[in-house]
């Protein structure tokens, strides 16, 4: 997925500083920042949030968090300011078949169950935070696996908020690191070495995925992709706040077809929100399944 990055502390507090930027209005900035992207800094990690946007306000030639904070919310040209700071938030920490588990299910149990409920629809997949590219491919090489991809069967959406990170998604040049825990027959099986240090995957892997951006804190971007019959969405809510959370969760639950099936990340819950999915064991994964008509109870 794409997320920010290490929560360090005290010398990016000196960074900031430095450049002789007050402090003053950076909660103001957090907030902006919570509202329109669902990221969300505590007191504690408002450091990390001002060493990265100070990069940004003194390419801008700035002099301050509260010059960046209106520019964010009023200049006419605000979304492609907006584009480049989830760009600077995003970094890229992702691999091939991460928590494999998750894929294995999928082939394994909830994609035989779609085909066997609704045979001659195709079984619809949104990858909501698909970073690098690393997710939807594990899916789709998954599925494979099984013997279940085949052209107008499967049909995937891969998005994220950092155009940058969908530019490499839509490049599909992989390096050695992106492969830590992909079997390497695997590897030899869906990919095109390029170099000495990079692959690339098969066309008829990447063939399958519609690559779009799509902030997740703004559910008009991505309502349409939300009625996919699987979601995975893993990775993500560690780093919003409980309202974005709530948000998407809405959104999901008014969206996704009973049955539906969504995956978060292993540290992640939807279950304190009241929400219609019940978490539910599913092959070997542990999975929100979406509450036939609504609410669970």
């Amino acid at each position: 997925m794409t997320h920010p990055g290490g929560w360090g502390g005290i010398s990016l507090r000196q960074n900031a500083g430095a450049l002789g930027f007050s402090q003053a209005a950076l909660p103001l900035l957090r907030d902006l920042i919570e509202e329109r992207a669902g990221v969300y800094f505590d007191d504690r990690k408002l450091p990390l949030l001002a060493d990265k946007v100070s990069e940004l306000i003194t390419a801008l030639d700035l002099t301050s968090f509260l010059d960046y904070y209106y520019l964010l919310r009023y200049d006419q040209d605000a979304r492609r300011h907006w584009n480049m700071l989830m760009d600077q938030l995003a970094v890229p920490e992702t691999y091939f078949w991460r928590q494999h588990d998750h894929f294995e299910t999928l082939a394994s149990v909830v994609a035989p169950a779609h085909f066997a409920r609704s045979p001659g629809r195709p079984l619809r997949i949104w990858s909501a935070a698909c970073c690098t590219g690393e997710e939807p491919l594990s899916i789709l090489m998954a599925l494979d696996q099984g013997g279940l991809l085949h052209p107008g069967r499967v049909e995937v959406v891969a998005s994220d908020a950092s155009c940058a990170m969908l530019e490499r998604a839509r490049r599909g040049l992989y390096g050695a690191r992106s492969f830590r825990q992909l079997p390497e027959p695997m590897r030899e099986k869906y990919f095109c070495r390029v170099d000495e240090d990079s692959w690339r995957p098969q066309e008829r892997l990447s063939s399958f995925i519609t690559w779009r951006q799509a902030n997740l804190a703004t559910p008009d971007e991505w309502g349409d992709f939300a009625a996919a019959d699987v979601v995975f969405c893993r990775n993500v809510f560690i780093y919003f706040s409980d309202d974005a959370i709530r948000r998407v969760g809405t959104t999901l639950e008014r969206r996704m077809p009973d049955h539906g099936h969504l995956f978060l990340g292993a540290s992640e819950s939807l279950t304190r929100f009241g929400l219609g999915f019940r978490l539910t064991e599913v092959g070997r994964s542990f999975v929100y399944v979406k509450a036939l008509h609504g609410r669970a109870t």
